[in-house]
């Protein structure tokens, strides 16, 4: 099967029964290795998904997707309330890592109370810098 090329499709993958962290990789390797399709591979809102850190870490992808590489706008959908999260969310079990987490989290995923490391979305195909 061929990678997702839009966030969108990554749901639509998951809610066919597709796992969402190898799906959304995919979607990474992809995104990385086109950079002039990259605003539009994140501006389609993707459908809900039924657990709701993933429907808000995808909220979270599209932001960030779009400050971290110079997009030219921040697609409207990822603003929408079901994007964010009333609890706090580790990307971690582990206790000790948390304080570090609270610290390094991007924007894009802090405001929606995910909670990861400082290059969340790092792939072996990701650029070094974002084109000027």
């Amino acid at each position: 099967m061929n990678r997702p090329n839009t966030l969108a499709e990554v749901a639509r993958r998951v809610n066919g029964g597709a796992a969402f962290g190898p799906t959304l990789s995919e979607f990474l390797d992809e995104f990385y290795m086109n950079p002039s399709r990259r605003a539009a591979m994140i501006a389609d809102e993707p459908p809900r998904l039924s657990d709701p850190r993933d429907h808000a870490m995808l909220g979270a992808v599209g932001e960030h997707l779009a400050r971290r590489w110079n997009l030219s706008a921040v697609p409207p959908w990822t603003d929408n309330p079901s994007r964010f999260l009333h609890e706090p969310y580790f990307t971690t079990p582990i206790e000790n890592l948390k304080a570090m987490l609270l610290a390094q989290s991007p924007l894009a995923f802090r405001r929606r109370m995910i909670f990861t490391e400082a290059e969340p979305l790092r792939r072996a195909r990701m650029p070094r810098e974002p084109a000027p």
